[in-house]
């Protein structure tokens, strides 16, 4: 049933693919980022949505009419440079199969360049930003649900055969998405709906510090941090995080407790000591190879030929060790700068927007963005994520912001994708009545 009703949804959404490109690029980033074809049991569950989506996006961008622009910000430069960069190092790649991770990233990255293309209005930016936060949201509930039953994350595991199908990367996914989840919640139309878009970031929060990912943790202080220093009632903020943050940590068991102390005696930690060895290993690559090792560097083989300890076999466990040893030091420089810019763009939207009721949903979106980044850089030391899709839509959404905002400001004239008999529940709903209140016909 899941299945057939997956697929319906897919089949059903190509029209609108065709009348507006954006459609498909929003299409895209659920099903990258949710898979919810990995909670199916039958043929939907290896059915090439992604690929098919790609193929409908591009084509009708192809014949649409419509203003189609990327603009050139520093931020969409970084981004240009990062992906060039790639491609430079994995075609001196030093790991065979190094084509088949980049094929992964460029897929990635051609419809990061497709949504920003394809994004025009204030009202697309919305969407997208409720599409991104919702489609991890919805983990982020179901494994918020899971460790309040278990009264711990042990177990915990994301969609199967993605990016975070185990409990330190989903961690690292849910840290990040949480602001987000925040932003959209303040924006919710209704009081019972804004209550249960709270809930979803609570459990979603819940979630990442209780999967046992010490990194999540890590990140999640960080964030928690970065919004009492920012925050305009510090005092207020301040209780709150006294109060919430020993409640959560009395829910955890003990061996949650015990895996969150090794933090302090990392050298007696066999995981830990592990990651060191791969670090090492990355500087040695990048010292030996300008260039850095190309995608998939980190391999048994190369272990055995550049790691201080040859049988200890790890992958890079952090985002800049990962670039390192796969980029060089000029990729690392390069992948840092991007990050530096994407928080400069996030500033200057808010000074652009501060004081302006009318775009006070843009000011606390890049805000949000900001804390998102700062929880993906934090938390991303210790996890193996650097090109990891999620991050470059919280990027995508930034680049949109400023493209609608300031680079290329135009009127929010998109008439939103209407459904009549939803049209007619909420005129209902509205009105209290069994019928629509419909506009009286002109006289003749």
């Amino acid at each position: 049933m899941r299945d057939l009703i997956l697929f319906l949804a897919f089949v059903g959404i190509m029209p609108f693919i065709f009348k507006r490109p954006v459609v498909g690029a929003m299409a895209y980033a659920m099903v990258s980022l949710m898979n919810p074809h990995r909670l199916t049991y039958g043929f939907a569950q290896y059915f090439p949505f992604a690929m098919w989506l790609v193929v409908a996006t591009l084509a009708a961008v192809l014949i649409s009419k419509e203003q189609k622009k990327i603009p050139l910000s520093p931020l969409v430069g970084m981004l240009i440079v990062f992906c060039i960069w790639i491609t430079i190092t994995t075609a001196f790649g030093q790991a065979p199969d190094a084509w088949v991770d980049w094929e992964r990233v460029s897929k990635i990255m051609l419809m990061i360049f497709v949504t920003i293309l394809t994004v025009r209005t204030m009202s697309d930016v919305k969407v997208l930003a409720l599409v991104v936060a919702l489609s991890l949201g919805f983990w982020g509930f179901k494994s918020g649900i899971f460790v309040l039953v278990s009264g711990g994350g042990e177990g915990l595991r994301g969609p199967s055969e993605s990016f975070i199908d185990d409990n330190n990367t989903l961690a690292l996914a849910l840290v990040t998405i949480t602001p987000l989840l925040v932003y959209t919640a303040t924006r919710a139309s209704t009081k019972w709906l804004k209550r249960g878009v709270f809930a979803m970031a609570g459990l979603t929060a819940l979630a990442a510090i209780g999967s046992y990912s010490r990194g999540a943790l890590l990140g999640a202080f960080a964030m928690g941090f970065f919004l009492w220093v920012k925050s305009q009632h510090k005092l207020k903020t301040g209780i709150a995080f006294a109060l919430v943050v020993p409640l959560v940590l009395m829910m955890m068991p003990e061996q949650w407790l015990g895996r969150m102390e090794t933090i302090q005696t990392y050298d007696e930690d066999a995981s830990a000591t592990g990651r060191i060895n791969s670090w090492k290993f990355a500087i040695n690559i990048a010292n030996e190879f300008a260039l850095g090792g190309g995608m998939n560097v980190f391999s048994p083989h190369m272990f055995q030929l550049y790691a201080p300890e040859p049988d200890r076999y790890y992958d890079a466990h952090s985002i800049y060790f990962q670039v390192l040893g796969e980029q060089g030091y000029v990729g690392l420089a390069i992948f840092l700068t991007m990050f530096a810019v994407a928080w400069r763009t996030g500033s200057r939207l808010i000074r652009h927007t501060r004081g302006k009721p009318e775009l006070a949903w843009a000011e606390m979106l890049a805000r949000m963005c900001q804390v998102s980044i700062i929880g993906y850089m934090t938390a991303g030391a210790f996890l193996t994520l650097a090109y990891y899709d999620l991050i470059y839509y919280i990027l995508t959404i930034l680049i949109t912001l400023d493209k609608v905002l300031i680079r290329a400001p135009q009127k929010d004239d998109t008439p939103p994708m209407r459904v009549p008999f939803l049209e007619r529940w909420w005129e209902r709903r509205k009105t209290g009545s069994k019928r629509p209140t419909l506009p009286p016909r002109p006289s003749s």
